[in-house]
């Protein structure tokens, strides 16, 4: 065990060291996401299909009006922007000022690079990029990004994502 963990650390100070040597591929989503929120076990099927219009009704089409179908009231919220509960997320999404479109019968923006659903939780990961690299504003970087929802009753109950709160603009008045 100790020879493994010693490996896997060895394995990653020389990627981590290594990194900046190797070129970086975009990260691209799979051909037929649909078909990553399904399942046979019907309670995996159920968060999975929760997970999907979560996605594809608010996310990808602002349909927020519709938040009741697949959000708890409560909504525990870890993304330091928005509040928790239903209300809290629905009004961050709405004061961003997007229009509601009408929801297509499969994912036209979104892409999606895996499904992983276990239990109560689904994970949703879909690439992100190219973003300026802060270090030099010449060159970006792909990445990606994950949002992750324990479900209640085939609705999500609490919701995870790597959202940081952005640093203050330095150009901005008053700063």
């Amino acid at each position: 065990m100790v020879r493994m963990k010693k490996t896997a650390t060895l394995l990653g100070l020389t990627l981590f060291v290594c990194a900046p040597v190797f070129a970086q591929e975009p990260v691209v989503g799979v051909a037929n996401p649909d078909a990553l929120f399904h399942s046979k076990d019907k309670k995996l099927d159920r968060n999975l299909q929760s997970a999907y219009h979560i996605m594809l009704d608010l996310l990808e089409c602002n349909q927020w009006d519709q938040s009741d179908k697949w959000l708890t009231e409560a909504y525990h919220q870890h993304n330091p922007l928005a509040a928790s509960g239903r209300a809290g997320v629905v009004a961050f999404f709405k004061g961003r000022g997007v229009q509601p479109t009408p929801v297509p019968p499969k994912f036209v923006k979104t892409k999606i690079v895996a499904v992983l659903a276990d239990g109560d939780y689904v994970t949703v990961v879909t690439p992100r990029g190219p973003t300026p690299d802060p270090r030099d504003p010449s060159k970006s970087y792909y990445t990606t990004w994950f949002d992750m929802w324990r479900f209640v009753d085939g609705k999500a109950d609490e919701h995870w994502d790597p959202q940081t709160i952005p640093p203050p603009n330095p150009n901005a008045k008053g700063k």
